[in-house]
């Protein structure tokens, strides 16, 4: 017998959510990646270098979170820490040849990734679904007291109309 709350909204939002990430987990393995540093991959790419602190806006996570990603990406040589000119306390995170290299990857994984998922829908129908997607999500911001910014409701219609 199927739980009650499968019928719902919420359920199947959640469900296609971990189905999305654990594929995504899987494409991102054979990178050489772990599921979250694609983020900050992403963040960085077609940026110079940005602060830590900014970094870790971007990506909505505390500090710490953001250093120890760093760290791990540093380490593979995917990106470089530089100290800031102005001060030298202030590090700066910036994507070397190897980084940049892996962030198109990323984009191209992004792009299959997109494809799969919606392999069973039209043009018009991807197109539906992107603006209801948005729909929700405000009214999930509402829900909690953050309207979306009317830039980013403006460029993300503009974006599907492009592609009608």
């Amino acid at each position: 017998m199927r739980h009650p709350a499968s019928k719902t909204i919420g359920y199947q939002l959640i469900h296609v959510a971990r189905l999305h990430r654990a594929r995504t987990a899987k494409l991102l393995e054979s990178l050489g990646l772990f599921p979250g540093q694609e983020q900050v991959l992403e963040a960085l790419s077609g940026r110079e270098a940005i602060s830590m602190s900014e970094l870790a806006e971007m990506l909505r996570v505390r500090p710490p979170t953001a250093s120890k990603t760093i760290a791990r990406l540093s380490a593979a040589g995917l990106i470089e820490r530089k100290l800031s000119d102005g001060d030298g306390r202030v590090v700066r995170v910036a994507l070397t040849a190897a980084g940049r290299d892996k962030a198109t990857a990323i984009a191209a994984l992004a792009i299959d990734i997109e494809a799969e998922a919606t392999s069973h829908l039209d043009g018009k129908e991807r197109k539906r679904l992107r603006k209801l997607l948005r729909r929700v999500e405000k009214g999930f911001r509402h829900a909690q007291g953050s309207e979306m910014e009317a830039d980013e409701d403006e460029a993300a219609d503009e974006g599907d109309a492009d592609e009608a």
